[in-house]
């Protein structure tokens, strides 16, 4: 291995600057005021609200229309039909929260549209192989769910084609902020399939009819629905995340088994006529579901943005949750104030349900269950628009519990819907919990608000390990290596990847997981640190310093309780460690920060006796002759050492368990023989 001296790369002044604007907008954005946040969710909420609701009324006449029409048998029949498809918008959401993410975090056109044109290949291949297997198992279908024909199948297989690629372009539109076309896209799809469904079963389609004109309305919106990205010659292709994908595959497959599969399993279970009933009293827990998702679709790609800048989002979630309350609140209330004669006059005497309950009774019911679900979503959602989260597979949990209780508990309507009143009060107790224990514990953003940093040129993680491990050296675990590799450490080699995997396993025998929190987008920088610097600078909270900080580990606080403390206490080991520190000349002199951004708030990753042992032998003094690297995340929440929660630790718990059967000695052992 070559061990020649370490050469250092420097950057040209027009460089700097460039880089010192960049930052200071980023800290401008990073301070907008968190009440224009909620004015412009208030108003995309609002605006999708409209719509939805308009939506959601023309979907209820369309149903009105088609059971009036068609009665419960023939209702039962569409309804099923037409949950199938909606079982499949699982792929299509899936499609659109995806694009809408992707799209809200990039800035330049052209990436919006690399993205968007992307995904959009992507779901017209899958609708098409989706369309395909329904042909294939149209008589399987049929046969299960009880329909009189199975070319009601077929007319659900064309309309899969067109509504995974549909989830595309809204989510294009949607990650704009085009708020108000997202919202004309959704009324369209129920204007067509209100009028061609009354129009269609007027001329004698029956079922067939009613069951086109949805597939109808999703052709139409799909061509309505152009985002207006257009490529441009020479761009790059931008990867999508299998991760984020599959999340929100995993969060839609079990928020429409939770919303759906109920109607699916009474058609199954139940006779025609009940069936029907059952699905005309799942229409408010539809308009319900529609009208909370509203919010949803305009929170969610303001919160990915946030996300993308590194900023917090707590007061888009609390606001979220506050408005689809008070949606759910004035739906159940109306829902109460029904009277059997509305029930009667909307759907006919052919929907009497007066042998399975009040109308009332059930219906509040049936409200309540998917309004206690809607609040699940939404946390669920925030999460997802933060990070990767581990909710929505609860959620899917839970969505395969209620097929199982379902399954096992269906003597009566009512059962049915107590069932799922039981598990989604369990599903929201348990995806609160860690959503609000997370934003509670998160400082706010105004208390991160400090001067930036400046920056003085970036440093590679190879360089930032290398100074790592001069600190941890002298520890007895090193001991057997320490003689054969002294020098490597001492005088590294950073141009030697070999040298600089050795290193790393090095390190990892004592710091392994430590390193393995830091977020993967984590960026080092060495940094200048003032005076002025230091109220910013928590300690890392470990050992004796918890015992010393009383509560606080900002390092000045630290700082001068240790000053309190060390005459009344000279021989304590902690403090007998710190001054003697103070007399040592022969230290490593780098400190190692992290935090998420250059006017935030910094954690001292490694270094937290020899600054203390310098402020208590200069106070108030500069820091002279000591090197300061920071690595920024704007994710750095996510790790225990900068936040401590319930959240990080878990997922501190969870790493160590993932990484139980490394062994870096294994490592070691094979670079040294490659040694010459």
């Amino acid at each position: 291995m070559s061990l020649g001296p370490l050469q250092k790369r420097k950057k040209g002044m027009s460089s700097s600057a460039r880089q010192a604007s960049s930052d200071v907008q980023s800290v401008v954005m990073a301070a907008a005021p968190s009440a224009a946040l909620r004015s412009r969710l208030l108003s995309g909420s609002l605006v999708l609200l409209t719509a939805s609701t308009l939506t959601g009324v023309m979907n209820l006449l369309y149903n009105l229309v088609v059971a009036r029409m068609l009665g419960p048998v023939g209702f039962s029949h569409a309804t099923a039909v037409y949950t199938l498809l909606t079982l499949i918008s699982a792929i299509t959401l899936s499609f659109q929260v995806v694009c809408a993410k992707l799209v809200a975090n990039h800035a330049a056109h052209s990436d919006k549209a690399v993205v968007y044109w992307g995904l959009h290949r992507k779901a017209w291949r899958l609708g098409l192989i989706m369309a395909l297997l329904i042909v294939l198992g149209r008589r399987e279908i049929a046969a299960y769910l009880n329909l009189p024909s199975a070319n009601l199948v077929l007319i659900l297989a064309l309309g899969t084609a067109f509504y995974i690629p549909l989830g595309v372009r809204r989510g294009a539109i949607q990650g704009a902020y085009a708020f108000r076309k997202f919202g004309f896209n959704l009324l369209l799809e129920g204007i067509v399939r209100l009028g061609g469904g009354w129009a269609l079963i007027y001329a004698g389609w029956q079922v067939p009819g009613a069951v086109f004109a949805g597939v109808a309305g999703v052709i139409a919106a799909y061509f309505v629905a152009t985002p207006g990205l257009k490529l441009t010659p020479g761009t790059r292709a931008i990867a999508t995340s299998f991760r984020e994908s599959l999340q929100a595959s995993i969060f839609f497959v079990g928020q429409v088994v939770i919303n759906n599969f109920d109607i699916v399993l009474a058609k199954h279970f139940f006779p025609p006529r009940e069936a029907g009933l059952y699905a005309a009293i799942a229409l408010v827990g539809r308009l319900v579901n529609m009208c909370a998702w509203s919010v949803v679709n305009a929170m969610f790609p303001m919160s990915a943005s946030l996300e993308g800048k590194g900023r917090q989002g707590n007061s888009l979630l609390i606001s979220s949750l506050l408005l689809v309350t008070g949606i759910l609140t004035v739906l159940i209330f109306g829902v109460w104030m029904v009277p059997d004669f509305f029930w009667n006059t909307a759907f006919g005497v052919q929907f009497q349900i007066s042998a399975y309950g009040s109308v009332q009774s059930l219906l509040v019911l049936y409200a309540l269950t998917t309004g206690i679900y809607s609040l699940s979503a939404v946390m669920i959602a925030y999460e997802m628009s933060r990070k990767i989260a581990h909710t929505s597979l609860v959620q899917l949990a839970f969505g395969g519990a209620l097929v199982l209780g379902i399954y096992l508990y269906h003597d009566s309507l009512q059962q049915m819907i107590l069932v799922q009143l039981m598990l989604m009060s369990a599903l929201l107790v348990i995806v609160a919990i860690p959503v609000l224990f997370n934003s509670a514990s998160s400082l706010p953003a105004e208390a991160e608000s400090y001067a930036t940093i400046r920056r003085l040129r970036p440093v590679s993680e190879e360089e930032v390990i290398a100074e790592f491990l001069k600190n941890e050296f002298h520890h007895a675990e090193f001991d057997a290596y320490r003689q054969r590799i002294e020098s490597l450490v001492s005088h590294p080699d950073l141009h030697d990847p070999e040298e600089n995997a050795l290193r790393r396993a090095l390190l990892f025998i004592r710091r392994g997981a430590m390193w393995r929190e830091l977020p993967n987008d984590t960026r080092w920088y060495e940094v200048e640190i003032t005076p002025l610097d230091l109220s910013r600078v928590r300690v890392f909270p470990r050992a004796q310093w918890r015992k010393i900080s009383q509560g606080s580990f900002f390092l000045n606080d630290i700082v001068k309780k240790i000053r309190a403390e060390l005459p009344r206490q000279p021989e304590d080991e902690f403090f007998e460690k710190l001054q003697r520190l103070s007399r040592e000349t022969n230290l490593n002199r780098s400190i190692l920060f992290i935090g998420t951004s250059d006017s935030s708030l910094l954690t001292i990753l490694d270094g937290n006796h020899r600054i203390a042992s310098a402020l208590l032998a200069s106070p108030g003094g500069p820091l002279t002759g000591f090197r300061f690297l920071c690595g920024f995340s704007p994710r750095m929440r996510e790790c225990c050492w900068y936040e401590t929660n319930l959240i990080t630790l878990w997922r501190y718990a969870k790493n160590l368990v993932r990484h139980v059967s490394y062994d870096p000695e294994t490592d070691i052992g094979r670079l040294l023989q490659t040694e010459p």
